[in-house]
């Protein structure tokens, strides 16, 4: 399935200045049930989002309408626990591009790059740029540049930031691993006339 192309992103961002958050936090197991990727953003971080009555927290940021966007900011070591997929899936369909943090648990990580959302490892001090960026002017505006590996605040504070060069080229061009594959079909075809 075909994402959207992903070039240079700028949006305002939603802040979760919290450590160590797990799979088990981003979408609970209780929620693992469905088949396809649709509807999970519905329950992402769903202990943290709501009471046992199903009403909203008012202290919790997604619920919070101060912050918006298509960026999510999260403490250290974010993605970490289990390796389920449905984590991404959760991420993706809230509608978040991006995550920025300063860590991320691998097989998260490279889940998110396969659900078209990019994971941006930064330095600890740029993430608490980025928080207090946030903090002063909740629609700050950060811009994401694929092409060019830099994440770049308002003021101009940027840091690059590393992709494996198959994921940038799956990102930019709205491919999953099968349109990759099928965009080779030209140099495949050629390579079997010739062998």
């Amino acid at each position: 399935m075909s994402k959207e192309k992903f070039t240079t992103l700028k949006s305002s961002a939603v802040p979760l200045p919290i450590e160590n958050i797990d799979t088990d936090q981003i979408i609970p197991a209780r929620f693992l049930k469905a088949t396809t990727r649709d509807g999970f953003g519905d329950n992402l971080f769903r202990d943290w989002r709501y009471n046992s009555d199903d009403t909203p927290k008012a202290d919790f940021v997604l619920n919070d309408k101060t912050y918006t966007g298509k960026i999510l900011v999260a403490g250290k070591n974010f993605g970490c626990g289990s390796s389920r997929e449905h984590a991404a899936w959760a991420i993706a369909d809230y509608g978040f591009r991006v995550v920025i943090s300063s860590f991320f648990a691998d097989i998260f990580k490279n889940n998110a790059l396969n659900n078209a959302t990019l994971p941006i490892q930064v330095t600890d001090a740029f993430l608490k740029s980025v928080f207090a960026a946030i903090e002063k002017d909740p629609n700050t505006l950060i811009t994401v540049d694929l092409e060019n590996q830099r994440v770049t605040l308002a003021d101009g504070t940027s840091e690059p930031f590393d992709i494996n060069a198959y994921k940038k080229t799956c990102l930019a061009n709205g491919y999953d691993d099968i349109d990759y594959l099928l965009s080779l079909r030209e140099e495949i075809r050629q390579f079997d006339v010739a062998h």
